[in-house]
């Protein structure tokens, strides 16, 4: 009988002084069978070790009762059509000569255009964008073709074609100002060897701000001395196509998967995909059940539950472009709150989306594009909010913001704190839409709305906790510089008597980060502003084992007290 053990480690105490909570067991056993009374139904037998269950998944949202085929591991779907993204509308003669004009303009005032990389990549798309706009259904075929003359991928034609990310990049070279800021850093990002990295555009913070922040700070609120337990789980990337005994040690791209081997022996297992999971590998059914099954017991709160519990993003696996689809992000997200809602018992769960829960993964159009153009991701965010809601977890007036909001929100508890989440794919690198208009810090809006709630969270003497996927800053290659810079500027503003704590997720590591004042000119324990704290993952996928966190949390103050990892 095959059985896996977690373990949790020694808590970290901050506050020695502080009384102790008790937790359960240093480690928990898995039973030798799949617990099959977590599905009513299955499209396999459950009680098989040599395949993951298959279980048969209703949506409460949609009332679809989502087919085999869409988690069959061994006939994966290539390139869904039924999911295809709008393109931008055909521009009129006129428009076209003006645009032709105004980028001709540009292109001779540029100092770089010259006989070099960075020169030809932007001329390369002035002429994408002209074809963006004269015939938008050409300009997937353009943009593989780009993907090609600059060697961007080895897989042009399945990660950049007509059911792929193709439309999304035909929008950003319609929009984009291809020959000034926005085509510099897209050359810079997406084309190796190309343009330098152009300056940050300057921050204009006049008028941002309703308020200076208070000098002096209120006096801080006075502990409780009463200890709350809640959860951090991030990066859950459950896999329901993860095949058991296929070859874990694959040679590219995802591996435990039917169709992908190892290209040394194509003929023969290297090494098969254990029923718990592998590195490099996501999770599947069994490791993600007996990890849920295992946290309630590992901390003490199997008759209790948690006070809440934070969620940082990244539900879906690492799946390629042409294997994901709109109703596989629905069905991951459809299976994974309800999992969470089922086995970590009581306690709301406050979720914030991951770069991997979209389709095309990592991203989301910002509602400045107007139009139906704006709405394109609306069915994502209309998704998620009333699972939320259907989880009883946020209340109606919040669901309505979170569908409005990119499916971020803020929830005024009853206690004093209030939780604010982004969605950091409006600042994520990755995230083709975020190269329209970059001279903004802010295009999405995404931050006005924080700044917003932040300033309303002051006025009420609310503590706050913010919580995002893709943490900013960082080591410099997953935010982009000019809203983590406006994002610095507000956790400045309003640390650390409002804001608490903040929370990312995205490495798969136990992790934390400080804030310092005016951009950390000057680090030391007197102007260290804010903690945030990073989750490590549940997939192994990064060759770590699942982990999450549980804080103790002083009930008054909502400052942490103590974690155990």
């Amino acid at each position: 009988m095959i059985r896996v053990t977690l373990l949790v480690s020694a808590a970290i105490a901050l506050h020695a002084r502080a009384a102790s909570l008790s937790y359960g067991p240093s480690s928990f056993t898995a039973p030798g069978s799949f617990p099959t009374s977590l599905y009513s139904s299955y499209y396999n037998n459950p009680t098989a070790t040599s395949a993951q269950p298959q279980p048969v998944i209703s949506d409460p949202v949609s009332h679809t009762v989502y087919p085999f085929g869409l988690t069959d591991p061994h006939h994966i779907p290539q390139d869904d059509p039924a999911d295809p993204h709008p393109l931008p509308p055909r521009a009129s003669d006129e428009l076209l000569l003006q645009n032709a004009i105004n980028q001709a303009q540009g292109l001779f005032n540029n100092p770089d255009f010259v006989s070099n990389t960075c020169a030809r990549c932007i001329a390369t798309l002035e002429i994408a964008k002209l074809l963006s706009l004269a015939a938008p259904e050409q300009g997937p075929a353009f943009a593989v073709f780009l993907c090609q003359q600059f060697k961007i991928s080895n897989a042009c034609n399945t990660t950049f074609g007509a059911t792929t990310l193709g439309p999304v990049l035909t929008q950003v070279f319609a929009n984009a100002d291809v020959a000034g800021y926005d085509g510099r850093l897209l050359c810079q990002t997406f084309v190796p060897n190309s343009c330098t990295l152009p300056p940050t555009p300057p921050l204009n913070l006049t008028g941002w701000f309703a308020k200076p922040k208070p000098n002096p700070l209120p006096p801080p609120k006075k502990p409780s001395g009463k200890r709350l337990k809640v959860l951090h789980l991030s990066d859950f990337h459950i896999d329901p196509r993860y095949a058991t005994g296929a070859e874990a040690n694959c040679t590219s791209g995802l591996c435990c998967r039917a169709n992908n081997l190892n290209k040394n022996s194509p003929n023969k297992t290297v090494l098969p995909a254990p029923r718990y999971g592998w590195f490099g590998c996501d999770t599947p059914f069994s490791l993600a059940a007996a990890a849920l099954e295992a946290i309630p017991v590992l901390t003490g709160t199997e008759n209790t539950g948690f006070s809440w519990t934070i969620y940082t993003g990244d539900l879906v696996s690492h799946d390629s472009e042409n294997q994901l689809s709109r109703d596989y992000v629905m069905w991951t997200e459809t299976v994974v709150y309800d999992l969470f809602k089922r086995m970590l018992g009581s306690g709301p769960v406050y979720a914030a989306l991951g770069n991997h829960d979209s389709y095309n993964q990592a991203q989301d159009a910002p509602h400045s594009l107007g139009g139906a153009l704006a709405e394109q991701f609306s069915w994502n965010y209309d998704h998620v909010a009333s699972l939320w809601q259907q989880e009883q977890w946020i209340p109606g007036s919040t669901v309505a913001q979170a569908r409005a909001h990119y499916a971020a929100y803020s929830v005024q508890r009853t206690d004093g704190l209030r939780v604010i989440t982004l969605n950091t794919d409006l600042w994520y690198r990755a995230n083709w839409f975020n190269y329209i208009n970059l001279s903004r810090a802010d295009n999405s809006g995404m931050l006005r709305f924080l700044t917003d709630e932040l300033q309303d969270a002051e006025d009420h003497g609310d503590r706050v906790w913010m919580l995002g996927h893709v943490l900013s800053g960082w080591d410099g290659t997953n935010g982009l510089e000019a809203p983590t810079n406006l994002f610095y500027q507000i956790v400045d503003r309003f640390s650390p008597h409002v804001i608490a704590n903040i929370f990312w997720g995205h490495t798969h590591e136990d992790q934390f980060s400080l804030f310092y004042a005016n951009n950390a000119t000057n680090i030391s324990a007197q102007t260290a502003l804010a903690t945030s704290w990073i989750g490590p993952s549940i997939t192994p996928l990064t060759n770590l084992n699942s982990g999450f966190r549980v804080y103790e949390v002083d009930s008054a103050t909502f400052d942490i007290l103590d974690a155990h990892t």
